[in-house]
Order: structure tokens, then C-alpha cells, then sequence
């Protein structure tokens, strides 16, 4: 998987295919798995993202202890390496699984 993941996020056009690729296939399932329309699949799969997105975005972040390295005015717990290609396809993936999970989910509610 990280052999994959290396290679998706080497540089950033690469990075919105395969994001493009995988929310296409999630919303694809949305729509013929569970009837719903391809902007309210889109929609709710946006709302999952976007949340999720701040979720992962503190995960493994180390902040930057090199002095040559801070700028003046740099806040001190500003990550030395944010790694953001990386958190775009995990926050893709795990929003997949919660937007599949939310949808299955759905029905039982009967909404």
C-alpha cells in the first residue's frame, strides 16, 4: 500500500486523478447501489470529505525543531511536513467508507 501511496502522491496532478478516480468510483456505487441521484451522491459525499478532511489533517504531524529551518513569525507548531498529497487520498479512502456506511445505514432509519 505504500509503494502505491508513494506513487500517487509524487506530484500533485496525480494526486487529483487518482482523488478524482476513487470519489468517482464511491459516488458510482452511491448512485447504482443505494437510488440516489449523482448531485445528492456528490453532495453527501462532499459533506463526508470535507468533514473528515479536518479530521486527518492533524495526524502525524511533527512540527518543525530545526532552526535553520523556522522563518521569522512561523507559528511553532507548524508541521515540518505537512504531507497533504497523502492526507487528500486517506481522507478520499476513509470518506468512501463512511459515505458507503452512511447510505447502507439510511434505510434502516427510514429516511
Amino acid at each position: 500500500m505504500s509503494r502505491i501511496l508513494t506513487t500517487l502522491t509524487r506530484s500533485t496532478p496525480a494526486t487529483l486523478v487518482a482523488v478524482a478516480v476513487l470519489v468517482a468510483a464511491f459516488v458510482a456505487v452511491g448512485v447504482s447501489q443505494f437510488r440516489l441521484t449523482i448531485g445528492g451522491a456528490i453532495a453527501l459525499y462532499f459533506v463526508v470529505w470535507w468533514t473528515l478532511l479536518f479530521a486527518v489533517l492533524p495526524l502525524r504531524n511533527q512540527p518543525e525543531t530545526r532552526p535553520g529551518h523556522v522563518v521569522p513569525g512561523q507559528d511553532l507548531g507548524a508541521p515540518a511536513s505537512p504531507r497533504l498529497r497523502e492526507k487528500a487520498i486517506w481522507t478520499t479512502l476513509v470518506a468512501g467508507v463512511a459515505f458507503l456506511a452512511a447510505l447502507a445505514v439510511f434505510p434502516l432509519t427510514g429516511l
